[in-house]
């Protein structure tokens, strides 16, 4: 899989899950959610368990703060944007 490829895949788990915790999930619960994502994303090394999770709920909680909800709303725009624009092709 080439980069392109996988920064494309990555965008769009991610908008999945933002889109998900924003229209699914109640204020409260999208704090509580997130900061388990973070607890997890400590523990990165395990194998289920990632990195990435970190990031991710600080993207949960943000939803929940005013002045970051706008920042994060922005980002989800940009990248719907940028995955309506198209998958990259796989060259190998």
């Amino acid at each position: 899989m080439n980069q392109a490829l996988i920064r494309y895949k990555a965008k769009q788990v991610t908008y999945r899950i933002l889109r998900w915790g924003h229209d699914r999930v109640a204020p409260g619960l999208r704090s509580f959610i997130g900061i388990l994502f973070m607890v997890g994303g400590v523990f990165g090394f395990l194998p289920v368990l990632g990195f990435w999770m970190f990031p991710l709920g600080l993207g949960f909680v943000a939803l929940d703060i005013p002045y970051t909800r706008r920042r994060i709303q922005r980002w989800m725009v940009k990248l719907k944007r940028e995955l309506a624009a198209g998958q990259p092709t796989s060259s190998q």
